[in-house]
């Protein structure tokens, strides 16, 4: 009973935060990658505004080098919704010089997808960008409020941040900041399992324990693909794997894994004692990497 009251309220807290974003803000935007996070963020905001359409448009920052499932799940949810998604490619941006692509063993887009995104709030004008961020993921969002302004360089200053009390969120900004808002900021990787199972919510196939050819690198099981540098030492072979988070393809490793039920993912989360961005190599760059994107403009 206990966890269904908690995810009661976790629900209504976040049907809350989308309808004081409308409320708020003139032109709000939801960024969404295909992952489960996203995905249930749109699901909270179909209820939040039933039986209206979402009145924001989703936003995709595509570095050009995702999981074929997930772009699959993300144009197929999309259409099944009606709903209105937008695309900006990274791949654009370093066609015009604006990002310079990494090199090297452990390159990767993932930080090249902040410039494609500031461009993209600063063309759209949007004044607020929904994410699915988390506290419990990295300690870098866990200082994060649910209404976090970025000033007009999309910067987040870690030490200036406005009070969160009584449920009381204040949108107001100066011209040219924005806010990220953070509907599922109070949630927990096992929250999130848990109301995809009981609202039945589809997700990727990358989610469930799947065979994929993978090598291994670092104690990381990391996917073979014309995306990822390998060496020619190292060997690939077939694994049963699954992915916990999903974000670039090289920078996101896989876990082995059997679970293929979302009943079977939430036991393995129960069980597990890394966290989820344990697989991120982007991540493990720095001790303060996600700090750091973030204080840069990242999500």
């Amino acid at each position: 009973m206990s966890s269904i009251l908690n995810q009661n309220t976790l629900e209504s807290e976040a049907i809350y935060i989308f309808r004081e974003v409308v409320a708020q803000f003139e032109n709000p935007v939801l960024l969404f990658s295909g992952g489960k996070d996203s995905i249930t963020l749109v699901r909270l905001a179909q209820k939040a505004f039933y039986p209206a359409k979402i009145p924001f448009p989703l936003m995709h920052i595509d570095t050009g080098h995702n999981f074929p499932e997930t772009i699959e799940f993300r144009n197929r949810l999309v259409k099944e919704l009606g709903l209105n998604l937008i695309v900006r490619r990274v791949q654009d941006d370093i066609d015009k010089g604006i990002s310079i692509e990494e090199k090297g063993k452990y390159s990767s887009r993932n930080s090249l997808q902040t410039n494609t995104l500031l461009n993209a709030i600063e063309e759209f004008k949007f004044d607020a960008c929904i994410g699915g961020a988390r506290r419990d993921e990295e300690k870098a969002r866990a200082k994060e409020r649910i209404f976090s302004v970025r000033n007009d360089f999309g910067e987040w200053d870690e030490k200036n941040q406005r009070p969160e009390v009584f449920d009381m969120l204040n949108g107001r900004i100066d011209i040219g900041q924005n806010v990220r808002v953070f509907p599922i900021s109070n949630w927990t990787e096992l929250d999130v399992w848990s109301y995809i199972e009981s609202e039945n919510i589809d997700i990727p196939s990358i989610y469930f324990a799947h065979d994929r050819e993978i090598f291994e690198r670092d104690g990381l099981i990391w996917t073979a693909s014309e995306y990822v540098y390998k060496e020619d030492h190292e060997t690939t072979q077939t694994k049963r794997v699954r992915f916990r988070t999903v974000g670039d393809i090289t920078c996101t490793a896989a876990v082995e894994s059997d679970a293929d039920t979302v009943q079977k993912i939430i036991q393995e989360v129960r069980d597990s004692a890394i966290s989820e961005r344990g697989a991120r190599i982007d991540d493990k760059r720095s001790e303060a990497a996600m700090e750091t994107r973030k204080q840069q403009g990242y999500f």
